[in-house]
């Protein structure tokens, strides 16, 4: 009987450490990559339709579009005819791709930040809060009005071997929306620089919306009011 009861009890440990687990954060391609001159397919879209409660961000094959995936819908963008097209099927490939599975998140009010610096701050703050470990990528979600969001759209010339971020910024469409509603997904992780992060940020974002019209990479962002901040429930 002494033995029955000692594996209860191990048992009933290793069934809530694994319950406290941070959803898996996986990436495919690299920035680093892709700045050197290689923007080649890494990843096929179709791989990942079946998986339930997906979200992912990242640049279509080429680099031309921006990839955002919500709980599985796709609301991702192209450029045609200097038009942004939303793309509602997950299909095609990715030059580069951050992805994970979320069942469920913690909402709380996240206060201003005047950039994406500060956010950072914030998101380190909130995460620790909620019992993340801070030392491994994590996703996150912003929902409401901002007051400012830098974005753009990548279209990349097939002919141009030089990359620079500037570049990639300019090469599609771009501009300014303020005072709009949007959702907006992004990835934190202090340990990929140039790898799905730029070399001066730990955090990449994506947005698209309320009307779904337009979406697409985050460059900076501006929050005068609260914001809800989306975290995974462990």
């Amino acid at each position: 009987m002494r033995a029955v009861i000692i594996l209860f009890v191990i048992g009933t440990f290793l069934s809530c450490d694994k319950k406290g687990e941070l959803p898996n954060v996986y990436h495919s391609g690299a920035l680093r990559t892709m700045m050197s001159g290689d923007i080649s397919k890494t990843i096929d879209l179709d791989t990942l339709s079946q998986k339930k409660h997906l979200y992912a961000l990242g640049a279509f094959e080429g680099l031309q579009g921006e990839i955002q995936i919500f709980e599985g819908v796709s609301q991702s963008s192209t450029v045609k005819d200097s038009t942004v097209v939303i793309e509602n099927e997950i299909e095609g490939s990715a030059s580069l791709l951050v992805y994970t599975q979320v069942e469920k998140w913690v909402e709380n009010s996240l206060f201003n930040f005047a950039s994406k610096t500060d956010l950072e701050s914030l998101l380190m703050n909130e995460a620790k809060k909620v019992g993340l470990d801070t030392e491994k990528p994590f996703p996150f979600i912003l929902e409401g009005k901002i007051s400012e969001l830098q974005w753009h759209v990548i279209n990349w010339n097939p002919k141009d071997s030089v990359h620079t971020h500037k570049k990639h910024q300019e090469s599609g469409l771009n501009g300014i929306i303020t005072n709009e509603n949007v959702r907006i997904l992004g990835f934190y992780s202090n340990k990929h620089k140039a790898i799905f992060t730029h070399h001066s940020s730990n955090v990449h974002m994506h947005f698209t919306s309320k009307d779904q019209s337009l979406a697409g990479h985050v460059d900076d962002l501006k929050i005068k009011d609260s914001i809800i901040l989306k975290l995974p429930k462990l």
